[in-house]
């Protein structure tokens, strides 16, 4: 037996059992059990989820606890439980008042990532009820709520009774997190991100799954990216960990699917707030100005069609596919994203005139420096240049600038001509215009001879 307090200390130490034993030890026995290998049972999880919870674990002991899980990993059964134990760490959303099929979507984060804004309205516009929990961006990934708060007036503090009524209405709401919804993740995450335990599958995929599971929805598409700006690097674990969330999703009664997308280079041509805004309304309008934006509608694509199938409105992915074109083609996905604006508070003349988003004081032409192809464009690189032009936060609660970002006119594989313009870097001043220059170019690889290109849908993964 491990010795700490008295018995009668009335904390831990009174509670110390043997370590290894198959009974429910103290946090001290659980920490040594992982750290030394062995599997934690669904009490010991659960015990320990109530303890974090309720703030009887410190922060010291979490972050052993972490440290010991990326190390030594978990099996499935153990993030499935992990899972569990977390969802009924808070409240769990009843959404059984929207009749219809309700549809979640999540993106484990990348640069240019403004697929929400486009898939809503176009599931939404083929029958399928969309209520959508996003947040906000941190460090060099963009989120959601900024995106949409860019739009004047739009609200993204809807409360459940507000999203439920939308939802029923129109088919779709896009709000933030409502609510005490799976309070446990908020800590083990600010943890994670101090201890550098971060990517961890086991823990990306509780946290990621807990949120979704507690959200409601009755099938979830999840977008995985893999990439130099994503977690996970490379295509076989972002297949992992996309795989294990699935299984996860499915254990708990959901219709799950999963797609791999690349995300070595931004998804579309914006990277900013309202840029990227504009960008997702072009789509919505069929407009198709660049080739990086045509990837953006085809990953949108895949995801939706996954969601009808789920849903029972398309028998195979490929007439799923077809009936969103369609719905982009007709005008009435455009019409369901007016819909969201104006119940939402927002503006919905943006949908017509983009002038009327944030624009930025100055708008910088990037230009070629030299003559051939572009061999790459680092999302990273990208998504950390405009964070600090201003449309990210380096920590939370900072306040960010909707005007301002990166239009990227080539992407890789592109011939290009030296002092041809290959970005438009739109700034209020944050930073000085040659280091904004400096910082864009520096995520473009040129060279004499074409890339192989890579497609930007990697794997797709059904239940």
């Amino acid at each position: 037996m491990y010795c700490g307090a008295s018995a009668d200390d009335g904390g831990w130490g009174a509670k110390l059992l043997h370590v290894h034993s198959g009974m429910v030890g103290s946090i001290l026995d659980l920490i040594v059990r992982k750290r030394d290998g062995f599997e934690l049972t669904s009490d010991e999880i659960n015990r320990l989820i109530e303890g974090i919870s309720s703030g009887e674990v410190p922060d010291y002991q979490i972050g052993a606890l972490l440290m010991a899980v990326y190390l030594k990993g978990m099996t499935d059964r153990e993030t499935a439980d992990l899972t569990v134990a977390m969802v009924h760490s808070g409240d769990v959303i009843d959404l059984s008042a929207i009749p219809g099929f309700k549809a979640d979507k999540h993106s484990t984060g990348g640069v240019g990532d403004k697929v929400t804004p486009i898939l809503g309205p176009l599931v939404a516009s083929a029958g399928v009820y969309f209520p959508k929990l996003s947040g906000r961006g941190l460090g060099h990934t963009g989120g959601t709520l900024d995106k949409l708060e860019s739009i004047p007036g739009f609200r993204v503090d809807l409360s459940i009774d507000e999203l439920i009524k939308q939802v029923t209405a129109i088919g779709l709401a896009v709000t933030g997190q409502t609510g005490e919804l799976v309070p446990a993740d908020g800590i083990l995450y600010g943890l994670r991100d101090v201890t550098g335990t971060v990517d961890s599958v086991p823990l990306i995929a509780s946290s990621v799954m807990s949120k979704k599971i507690a959200a409601g929805a009755d099938g979830i598409v999840l977008d995985v990216k893999a990439g130099h700006g994503a977690f996970m690097q490379d295509q076989e674990s972002a297949e992992t960990l996309a795989r294990l969330m699935v299984a996860i999703g499915e254990a708990a009664g959901k219709r799950m699917a999963a797609v791999v997308t690349a995300m070595d280079e931004p998804l579309g041509a914006a990277v900013g707030n309202a840029l990227e805004i504009a960008e997702a309304i072009e789509v919505l309008r069929g407009e198709e100005k660049r080739a990086s934006t045509r990837t953006l509608r085809d990953v949108t694509l895949a995801l939706g069609a996954h969601i009808l199938v789920m849903a029972g409105l398309s028998p195979s992915l490929g007439a799923g596919t077809a009936l969103l074109a369609e719905r982009l083609r007709d005008g009435s996905a455009l019409q369901k994203l007016r819909e969201m604006i104006e119940w939402q508070g927002g503006n919905p003349a943006v949908v017509d005139d983009l002038g009327l988003l944030p624009r930025a004081r100055e708008v910088i032409e990037l230009r070629s420096p030299v003559s051939g192809y572009v061999r790459a464009i680092d999302a990273l690189q990208v998504g950390v240049a405009v964070m600090e032009l201003g449309a990210g936060r380096k920590t939370k609660g900072e306040a960010v600038d909707y005007a301002v970002g990166v239009v990227l006119e080539v992407e890789a594989g592109d011939p290009v001509s030296e002092g041809q313009t290959i970005a438009a870097v739109h700034t209020n001043g944050k930073i000085s215009n040659r280091h904004a220059e400096e910082l864009i170019l520096a995520a473009f690889d040129f060279g004499d001879e074409p890339p192989v290109r890579q497609p930007h849908i990697l794997a797709e993964i059904a239940a």
